[in-house]
């Protein structure tokens, strides 16, 4: 019996491991290959060989090269700047409409929750049309605002809080009501600071949402002055050609924040997913 238990999990964790092989090959190509020189980019891509995936003569000349010439520290410095304006508006502005939909009853509730639930579901490329036409109407197309706004209301950020807040014991609030504690003071000096793994689990997701945006910002600027980090990765290649080299540097040096940020907050994550009435 304990050897076919052994037996079980060796064989999970052989299948395991080949299935990983199929997304780790691929990341240390590029990383190895993003360590070349730019001319010995394909000198060992066929046959595949030890030296495919480790570069004979690494060198940063292809990272010195995108940032010193091709001025992508400026992308990703509006691509945080874009996403860190959007998470503080998205928490503040979805906390508050979570605490209004778990602790006061109105007219409509399950209606807007409803809605809110909808919103969230919907593929963002749906709305782009109307929401551009919005945006051109509000004048403010082609600025930081265009890339910042549309994700500031978001639905599944709500859906977390309300349920983190549907779980709080309602006689806090009453003994700080009969304290003589306002509504406002009560969302954020009390429940705000009970929500922080609400609060983590969103500022992850709003963060990875906005710094892997690419079709929303292509459509809402044209200025270079704006491009962000999706975009900027993207225009190495086009129909004419494809800088290989650029591409692959840029794709490690701009997947190195949300890597970092993720791995930092992972524990918090988890445990605002498990928190929230998400875990399965």
């Amino acid at each position: 019996m304990k050897s076919g238990r052994v037996w079980k999990t060796t064989s999970l964790f052989i299948v395991l491991a080949i299935i990983s092989l199929f997304f780790i090959v691929p990341l240390v190509w590029i990383v190895a290959s993003a360590l070349r020189p730019a001319g010995s980019l394909y000198q060992y891509a066929n046959p595949l060989t030890w030296r495919t995936f480790i570069p004979s003569k690494p060198t940063l000349e292809n990272f010195v090269h995108i940032f010193s010439k091709l001025n992508f520290g400026r992308a990703i410095a509006n691509s945080l700047f874009v996403s860190l304006v959007t998470i503080l508006l998205t928490v503040f502005v979805s906390s508050m409409a979570g605490f209004s939909l778990a602790k006061f009853s109105f007219r409509g509730k399950n209606l807007v929750f409803a809605i809110v639930l909808i919103t969230f579901m919907v593929p963002f490329e749906s709305i782009v049309i109307p929401l551009y036409i919005l945006v051109k109407q509000l004048k403010i197309d082609n600025t930081y605002w265009a890339l910042i706004l549309p994700g500031v209301a978001n639905g599944l950020a709500i859906f977390l809080f309300r349920q983190f807040f549907s779980e709080v014991p309602s006689e806090i609030m009453e003994a700080a009501r009969i304290d003589g504690a306002s509504w406002f003071r009560i969302y954020w000096r009390i429940l705000l600071p009970l929500s922080m793994p609400a609060i983590v689990t969103v500022v992850v997701m709003v963060f990875m949402f906005q710094w892997n945006s690419l079709f929303w910002p292509l459509v809402a600027t044209h200025s270079s002055r704006f491009e962000v980090v999706q975009v900027a990765i993207a225009s190495h290649r086009s129909t004419e050609s494809t800088s290989w080299a650029n591409l692959f540097s840029s794709a490690i040096a701009g997947s190195l924040p949300p890597v970092i940020l993720f791995l930092f907050l992972q524990k918090y994550f988890v445990r605002g997913i498990s928190g929230t009435g998400l875990k399965g």
